[in-house]
């Protein structure tokens, strides 16, 4: 709710499409310096702790943002500036949550745990852009930003009820150092499957950055309101819901490394139509499809990753992973804004979702293991020695995600 809220909000304090960008910016800087320290220390200390400290941090700023609208003191730049602490929260909060759910749930409904997940997530994401419209536009500015504060209630009340959980690591990690960052990193770079879907992650969001653009788009050639641009910004979350909710019910999932290049192409189709439409209704369904495939590719992506990677360097792999997965839409949002500022907004949406297709089939081309990965593939046990920590990791795949 608040980041279509802040899109709108920047929209309205300046007219050039670079502001927008401005927002990526913001919220990937953190992300890059921090999101590899966050992972050290998912995998070194109780990760429910982090994120009773990440999120009370969030509800503040959240707060803060609120207070400064409605005394009328908030720029451009305090935006930027609460949108980076944010993104700080976001860089240790990520990791530690990501790799707390595989020790809420036993190995075989891990699959249709993170459907289930996924689908709440997009739940709170449909209702979220939705309101945010109405509520700018009878409450104001500022009520959004409130409403955001205050649900972090409920997030640290789920994180009490939770209680304690306890994390299965393998051996001792490095603690918080260089050593440990290093480990998590050649990890990742000894397994073709989890780099290669990282890659793609990156390069499809990177390119594919059509909601940057969405206030532009909506004012400009769809020419709608407010409340119009909320439908549009909850249509992504849509289609991602009844996909998910689909896949939830799915026991098992064949070709997973086909459909999963499947669903990232047709995102960038998707995002290519939405371009060049003036049509609210065709730009909603194109919107909802990216959604959609999207939600596919994010359940089938994360179950290999999370099933291949031992608990205790779980939080490492995610933070690395978390770099990719923000910094491929945040870069986007400045890339989307620069193209939109020199070439206009539909043009940069269109080439957006050519570059997504191109990119996405490179990758598949340099890595032939994914588009082969079927997801019940045996488990193969294997140790890869790593000098700066003398650790020896056993890497497991998993039987059947």
């Amino acid at each position: 709710m608040q980041l279509w809220a802040l899109f709108w909000h920047v929209s309205e304090l300046d007219k050039n499409p670079i502001a927008l960008g401005g927002i990526g910016v913001a919220r990937i800087i953190p992300i890059i310096i921090f999101s590899l320290i966050g992972g050290a220390l998912a995998d070194s200390v109780d990760r429910r702790k982090v994120m009773f400290v990440t999120q009370s941090f969030a509800a503040l700023l959240a707060l803060t943002l609120g207070l400064l609208t409605q005394l009328g003191h908030v720029t451009i730049w305090y935006i930027y500036a609460i949108t980076a602490l944010q993104a700080v929260a976001v860089a240790f909060d990520g990791p530690s949550r990501q790799a707390l759910i595989p020790n809420l749930l036993p190995k075989e409904d891990l699959p249709n745990g993170f459907s289930m997940t996924f689908t709440s997530f997009q739940i709170g994401s449909v209702l979220g852009p939705a309101l945010s419209g109405f509520v700018i536009a009878f409450a104001g500015q500022e009520a959004v930003y409130y409403f955001n504060a205050f649900s972090f209630v409920a997030v640290l009340f789920a994180l009490f009820l939770i209680g304690d959980v306890p994390q299965s690591f393998a051996e001792k990690t490095a603690g918080i150092s260089i050593g440990a960052i290093r480990e998590g990193i050649q990890f990742i770079l000894s397994k073709p499957i989890i780099l290669s879907s990282m890659l793609i992650d990156f390069v499809a969001t990177f390119f594919a950055s059509a909601s940057t653009l969405m206030p532009i788009i909506a004012k400009d050639v769809l020419k709608v309101g407010v409340v119009e641009y909320g439908y549009l910004s909850a249509a992504q979350a849509v289609g991602a819901v009844i996909v998910a909710v689909i896949m939830s019910q799915i026991k098992q999932i064949r070709k997973q490394g086909l459909i999963f290049l499947g669903s990232v192409i047709v995102f960038g189709i998707a995002t290519l139509v939405f371009g060049i439409t003036s049509s609210l209704i065709v730009a909603w369904i194109a919107i909802a499809t990216t959604g959609a495939a999207d939600g596919v590719s994010t359940i089938i992506r994360n179950t290999i990753r999370q099933l291949q990677t031992p608990d205790h360097i779980r939080g490492r792999m995610t933070s690395v992973n978390q770099i990719f997965f923000m910094g491929g839409p945040q870069l986007g949002e400045v890339e989307a804004g620069a193209v939109a500022q020199i070439f206009g907004a539909p043009f940069a949406v269109v080439t957006g979702g050519i570059g997504c297709i191109v990119g996405t089939i490179l990758v598949a081309w340099k890595y032939p293991q994914l588009l082969k990965f079927n997801g019940d593939e045996p488990i193969e046990a294997g140790e890869t020695s790593t000098p700066s920590t003398g650790a020896s990791i056993m890497v497991n795949r998993a039987r059947k995600p």
